[in-house]
């Protein structure tokens, strides 16, 4: 069945579409899901929360632009509305914020299921503006209106993030050469 055929069949809320709709994409939103989600736990919470919008809302598609993107766009929505429901953002006034350089880090020989790990064990404030900056390519001023927060806390958010994923990478970096020596 081709995706075309897939929305009409979604539309009349047919099940059978819908479970492939789910087989089709469940992967690439689940891992939209665990970016955003503290733990796989939530995450798979949020991409059942996530589906359940698609297909309550399919109608509202139109054929212009990238279903996958509305899908994408859906999921991510659904997971920050959790999070701005429990204002887990920190209201810091934008004068006292530094401006600092990026931090950058070496990924040579860092599993991927490590970072994943580390970026989930954020706060949920730091990891949100962290996965949708560094990610998701948001501006400050995107993240800021989504999250309800102000450009300055955006920007001051991820500099924490990145702060403390570097001190979690040059840790493990730091044990990993001393148990080659």
């Amino acid at each position: 069945m081709t995706l075309d055929e897939l929305i009409i069949q979604c539309k009349k809320q047919e099940a059978t579409a819908q479970g492939e709709l789910y087989q089709r994409y469940s992967s690439t939103l689940f891992s939209i899901c665990l970016r955003y989600s503290p733990n796989y736990a939530e995450a798979e919470d949020s991409l059942q929360d996530a589906f359940l919008t698609i297909f309550k809302k399919v109608d509202q598609f139109k054929d212009k632009g990238s279903f996958e993107g509305w899908m994408k766009r859906i999921t991510v929505n659904t997971v920050l509305q959790k999070y701005r429901k429990q204002r887990v953002f920190d209201i810091v006034r934008e004068d006292q914020i530094k401006d600092e350089a990026d931090v950058l880090v070496e990924d040579e020989g860092i599993p991927l299921d490590f970072l994943l790990k580390i970026i989930q064990q954020l706060p949920d404030r730091y990891r949100l503006v962290f996965t949708m900056y560094v990610m998701d390519d948001y501006s400050h001023k995107e993240i800021a209106k989504m999250l309800g927060i102000s450009d300055g806390t955006s920007k001051s958010n991820l500099a924490r993030a990145r702060n403390i994923l570097k001190i979690k990478i040059d840790d493990y970096n730091s044990a990993n050469r001393a148990s080659y020596n």
